[in-house]
């Protein structure tokens, strides 16, 4: 295991990576001359969705900023995804940290609590490390086993084990829905190389929102162990249903709602267009698209267990499904009214980028940026 730096702190990161693997369902039983040619048709598709991608959005993607295609295991997904944590929460949890130090016996506490959500850490990403099909890793630093491109360019995962894993499920055709997949990806890749301001403007306002924490780490622990008990089944029958916060809503100030809203907004974009794309480049390159789309649809809504469904609730994994849903809406409505170029000015500058409240009326956006008068 590569070690992901120091293990002291509000969380034991090598534990929590150390945890998840261990934890791991195994994949879809497949032959290694099987696993070998998936992995070799995913690198194929990453590559041939670059010029599909391209042509269908319009954007020109900065090279500069180009970025590794890797495709992974579910316990390499878990050590990308626990690097990615450290870098982007180390400000917040560094805060976490002095204010603990300056506690009673706060060394020792911290100790302790670092070995504690570092395992319920662990717990929850070897949950998620069956479901995730693929990610683009915006803030992803470079190790020696998981590369990422120069000049903050990031990295594209795609999780092997459970791409097999969906197409078997929902009985499609497998080379279709690998190709499709890697669209979606791709979609989020373009986004990133082709505005060089949207990676740093996303951080900004992720660290606007940390900044604002101001919560004692003992409630944010809590939070994570009520997700990790609820994941072991180890809370009582009917109380995941206890409000229902997840662990986005527990820590926000008025400030933190601001930012939330416009996060909330830019996010919804990124995953309404990728999804806008992929089902815009689909049926040129994937014959049977309409079947995996309809189908991938049903999975999403019906969700699972209530396991599942408690959850998502508790990460707020239901509002990223909704994220999907309103985001593609609105990319949608923009592209009918003001064709693909009329849509790529959203990309101008963060001023262009949609509110939350124009996510749900695209007309207004289009009021907005294009001075035209709503009907």
């Amino acid at each position: 295991m590569t070690s992901i730096g120091a293990s002291s702190g509000m969380v034991d990161w090598n534990l929590a990576v150390a945890t998840a693997t261990r934890l791991v369902r195994p994949g879809p039983e497949v032959s290694r001359d099987e696993a070998r040619a998936v992995v070799a048709e995913l690198r194929r598709h990453a590559k041939a969705s670059e010029e599909h991608v391209r042509g269908f959005t319009r954007m020109a993607t900065d090279e500069t900023h180009d970025t590794p295609v890797l495709v992974v295991d579910r316990p390499g997904w878990v050590r990308a995804n626990v690097a990615g944590f450290r870098e982007l929460l180390k400000p917040l949890l560094e805060k976490m940290q002095e204010r603990r130090g300056g506690t009673p016996g706060g060394a020792v506490l911290g100790a302790v609590g670092g070995k504690v959500t570092g395992v319920e850490l662990g717990m929850l990403l070897s949950f998620l490390s069956s479901r995730v099909l693929g990610q683009y890793e915006t803030f992803a630093p470079a190790t020696r086993e998981l590369p990422a491109g120069a000049n903050g360019g990031g990295r594209l995962l795609l999780v092997a084990p459970n791409i097999v894993h969906v197409e078997r499920e929902l009985d499609v055709e497998p080379h279709d829905f690998r190709l499709w997949v890697c669209l979606h990806e791709e979609t989020h890749r373009t986004q990133f190389t082709a505005v060089p301001w949207l990676r740093d403007h996303l951080e900004g306002e992720i660290q606007s929102f940390l900044a604002e924490t101001d919560v004692d780490p003992m409630t944010v622990l809590e939070r994570v162990r009520e997700a990790a008990q609820t994941l072991a089944g180890g809370r009582p029958e009917g109380e995941e249903d206890d409000g229902g916060r997840s662990l986005v809503e527990l820590v926000q100030t008025p400030a933190q709602r601001e930012v939330l809203s416009r996060l909330t907004a830019v996010m919804s974009l990124l995953e309404g267009h990728a999804d806008f794309v992929m089902d815009g480049v689909g049926p040129a390159v994937v014959p049977s698209v309409g079947e995996i789309r309809e189908k991938f649809q049903q999975r999403r809504a019906k969700g699972a267990s209530r396991l599942d469904l408690a959850l998502r609730k508790l990460l707020g994994l239901d509002a990223k499904l909704r994220q999907y849903r309103d985001g593609e809406r609105f990319v949608r409505a923009v592209v009918e009214e003001c064709g693909v170029d009329g849509f790529n000015r959203v990309w101008t500058s963060p001023n262009t980028l949609p509110t939350k409240s124009e996510i749900a009326k695209p007309a207004d956006w289009i009021a907005r940026v294009h001075r035209k008068p709503e009907s």
